[in-house]
């Protein structure tokens, strides 16, 4: 699916004036991009830690079912008729400079900076079968449960509460939420308008089980 960078500016704006100050208190964070598609996800992200002084100490772990799109994430390369809008949404979510300091443009194409994938782990990740493989302070999945029946949204659901530190938190798309899920329990609503959850710090009992 075709995305955007900084898509549905208003999350990533709520990132940075509501969930980076929480998240600033770890020593060291990891962050896992579920599903990044061709990147677009990715690159919102790094940026955004970059600017309010997190991504030296973070590490990004991008997944992805589709090698393709895995390539193309790791390339960092988009169509410079894009970054118009990119540029847009940058700026609508608190963008701190320009997003054209952020890329080279040559050919008709826009690359993003190396170093913004530095601290990156790029790896395949299949959200139906494969498990757990880290504990992360953020997972930013949006866009993708929408695909999924709800066996499988729940899964997926239950992977994301295992991976999360305690206190962790979970982005999801626009018309997606955890409100229904079995796993709903094990997080609370932090900005649900967004759709940003928190893991709960002390486990609660499933009152539904």
């Amino acid at each position: 699916q075709v995305s955007e960078v900084f898509r549905d500016p208003a999350y990533y704006l709520a990132l940075r004036r509501e969930v980076i100050p929480h998240l600033s208190t770890f020593p060291s964070l990891k962050v896992w991009v579920a599903g990044c598609a061709d990147g677009e996800e990715l690159y919102s992200l790094a940026i955004l830690f970059r600017e309010e002084g997190l991504f030296d100490r973070t590490l990004f772990y991008a997944t992805e079912i589709n090698r393709r799109a895995l390539a193309k994430a790791e390339a960092g390369v988009y169509d410079l008729d894009r970054m118009a809008r990119f540029s847009q949404n940058y700026q609508q979510a608190g963008g701190r400079a320009s997003l054209s300091d952020y890329y080279t443009a040559a050919y008709g194409r826009a690359a993003f900076d190396r170093s913004l994938r530095s601290k990156t782990v790029f790896t395949e990740h299949n959200l139906a079968t494969d498990q757990v493989f880290s504990e992360v302070h953020l997972v930013s999945c949006r866009n993708v449960l929408i695909y999924f029946d709800n066996s499988l949204q729940d899964r997926s659901l239950g992977l994301f509460a295992d991976s999360l530190a305690r206190g962790g938190f979970l982005g999801l798309g626009t018309h997606e939420t955890l409100r229904f899920s079995a796993h709903s329990h094990l997080f609370s609503g932090f900005d649900e308008s967004q759709r940003i959850w928190r893991r709960n710090a002390v486990p609660e009992v499933n009152h539904a089980a």
